[in-house]
Order: structure tokens, then sequence, then C-alpha cells
């Protein structure tokens, strides 16, 4: 999916224009990975653009970067004002945001204490990144045959930009296979996550999502969906569930800022349910999109208005 530019980046402390935000192609991180990024969203409100949980991503951000030893040159409180600043900047009514944290140029090897860390924030528009389609019906899924990375290799706790490497090859085998996305296992054979996205089943009335301990990202998404679930009086428990789980589930949806609430229709060519949309499933989707665009008032706190 092809990036629209936009006017302005938010790069180490300033607005660039787009075209000039750049980094020499000896920078550490582009040799190494080493970086840490969020995903975040703003929505269109009747009061204005709105940030979805702005403060909590960019606490993540500023947690996956004290686990992977990233000193961020600025407070929380100053990404907080940029990532409005940008938003602002570029005109944007909806947008994805993007803030990136990585090892800049001026040294090399594999030492990455050294570097300098270069903070960027982009915008730009992103419709449904899993498309309209899947959104409204539901997609394909596959187990991957790549494994979630184990925690004492690298940190699935931290969202970090070389970790995506395992995200990239899940993926690109499941479009290859004729699936939209791929379902990763942890290293102990137990369900992790997709690609980009938590992972939710429906299964005897309660809402089951794989723990953190099983290679999980704690999804700011997924949180979010257990609150609105746990309000419609569904149990929401993280717990280990192996493959077959998936394929006896009553429902199963995804979850994530870029992809929001998809349904599966199937994993690995086994229906899921119907093979349509649950009736959870489209209701959690639909008051996710109620809150996110500012009509539900009960968490109206979760969006941080960029004027």
């Amino acid at each position: 999916m092809a990036i629209e530019e936009m006017d302005r980046i938010w790069f180490n402390g300033e607005l660039k224009p787009w075209a000039d935000a750049k980094v020499h192609v000896l920078t550490h991180a582009l040799h190494y990975g080493y970086g840490v990024f969020e995903g975040i969203r703003a929505y269109s409100t009747a009061e204005g653009p709105a940030v979805f949980r702005l403060t909590d991503h960019i606490n993540r951000l500023f947690a996956s970067a004290k686990i992977m030893m990233i000193d961020i040159p600025f407070t929380p409180e100053e990404i907080v004002a940029a990532t409005k600043q940008v938003v602002k900047a570029n005109g944007h009514s909806s947008c994805y945001i993007r803030p990136v944290a990585f090892t800049g140029y001026g040294e090399m090897g594999l030492n990455p204490l050294t570097s300098a860390i270069d903070v960027a924030i982009a915008t730009w528009p992103w419709g449904s990144y899993l498309g309209d389609e899947g959104l409204a019906n539901g997609i394909r899924a596959k187990i991957s045959s790549w494994r979630r990375h184990d925690p004492n290799s690298i940190p699935p706790a931290a969202k970090s930009t070389g970790a995506y490497i395992n995200s990239a090859l899940a993926k690109a085998e499941a479009i290859k296979g004729g699936y939209d996305e791929a379902i990763l296992l942890s290293p102990q054979g137990f369900v992790s996550e997709c690609t980009g996205e938590n992972l939710f089943v429906v299964k005897n009335g309660r809402l089951v999502t794989p723990p953190d301990a099983a290679g999980a990202l704690s999804g700011i998404t997924r949180s979010t969906i257990a609150t609105l679930a746990e309000e419609m009086g569904i149990p929401v428990v993280q717990e280990n569930l192996i493959r077959s789980d998936l394929y006896l589930a009553e429902e199963i949806f995804i979850t994530g800022t870029a992809a929001e609430v998809v349904p599966v229709g199937s994993v690995d060519d086994r229906q899921i349910g119907s093979g349509k949309p649950g009736p959870i499933t489209k209701e959690l989707q639909n008051r996710y999109f109620a809150v996110v665009n500012g009509k539900d008032g009960r968490y109206a706190h979760w969006l941080e208005h960029v004027s």
C-alpha cells in the first residue's frame, strides 16, 4: 500500500518538508534494525481530528525504548505535543501516525549504546489495513511456518523495528500462499499473534486472547476491546491457545491500530463458525468505531484532540 506524501514530517524537534526528512545510508538502524516505533491513528470527530489513546501509545514507545536501552532525547509530553503538531501541519481530518526512534549516523558496529538517537513522526492517510472487504466480511488466515521469536532472543514486549523481520517473513509467506494474514505460534507451540495484530477467540461465551508470555504484544486496541467486551458482560481472559482451538472457535477476530477490528473467516482452510462475521465480532466492531469516532462519550478521555 503506497504512502501518500504529505507536507511535513517532524524530525529531531522540527517540522521538515517531507522530501527533506532523510537519513544517511550508513545510519546504524538501517544496518542492524535497532529502533522502536508505534502505530497510532487519528480519527475525524465532530470536534475535529482526535488521536486515539495517544498518550498510551507514546508511553508504550518509551517502554519499548527502555527495554531496548534506547535513550529518547525528548520527554513523552514533548512527543505527544509533536504528534499533534504534525497532524495539524499536514491538515488531516484523520490519518495514520508513525513515531519512530532509532540509532542514527556516526557509529557502526553491533554496539548500539554509542549511537545518537534520531526521532521522527510521520503522518499519512491510510485506509483499512487488511482492506474494506476483509473488514466487512472477514479474512483468510494461515498458521505460519515461521515461529514467533523467543522472549529471550528478541523481547516481544518491545515494539522494535528489527523484530518485525519475523512478521514480514510470515506475511510474505501468507500472501504468496493466497491468504490475507498469518498467525504465528510461540516457540512452545502456543498461538501468539498475527503479523501485526492481536487475536481473539470466542468460545463458550468467553473472549480468549493469547497472553504476553506467548509472545503477544500488549496491544492498545486489544485492551480497548477487552474493556468494551466486559462492558457487554462478556468475560475476557488471557490464556494459552493451541492451533486446534482456532479451528473449533465460534468466532475469531484480530485487532490492531492499523487493522482495527477484523473478522477471521477461516484458518488453514477450516471455516470458522458460519464463515461470516459473528454477532460478538460485529457488535464489538461497531462499538469500537463509535468510540474512536467520538460517538460514545463514556470514552471521550481516550480521544486527544489535535486542536
